[in-house]
């Protein structure tokens, strides 16, 4: 005994979820990661949330200049520039680089999706 199913199928192809944003950032041990990003948060909670390299001490206050990193040119250019108060801890440091940033005044947008960075390191 044999039963017919009649099943309509919809030639249309299912639309994908989007891929999640990404942030690309390589560790003081030169290794790369790759971290889904959430809209709204500040790079330093990101980084902080994976585990990678950052205590985080302030909170995001611009007390410590812990969540110091380095952002390659190209995504330099896409985040917002630095404020006056972010540039004047970031003059504290012994060490800057032509794209130093503090990750605590950086709050990442979707559009920010394959930004890359590395973490300085430590002071």
């Amino acid at each position: 005994m044999s039963i017919a199913l009649d099943i309509a199928v919809d030639p249309s192809p299912v639309p994908l979820e989007p891929e999640a944003p990404i942030l690309r950032v390589e560790d003081r041990n030169g290794v790369v990661h790759e971290l889904a990003a959430v809209e709204g948060w500040r790079l330093m909670e990101i980084l902080r949330d994976y585990g990678i390299g950052m205590e985080n001490t302030c909170g995001g206050a611009l007390a410590c200049a812990e969540c110091h990193v380095v952002l390659d040119a190209e995504s330099a250019a896409r985040v917002p520039p630095p404020r006056d108060d972010e540039l004047e801890k970031l003059d504290e440091l012994p060490m800057l680089y032509e794209n130093s940033r503090l990750a605590c005044q950086i709050i990442w947008s979707d559009e920010m999706s394959g930004l890359s960075l590395k973490l300085a390191q430590e002071t």
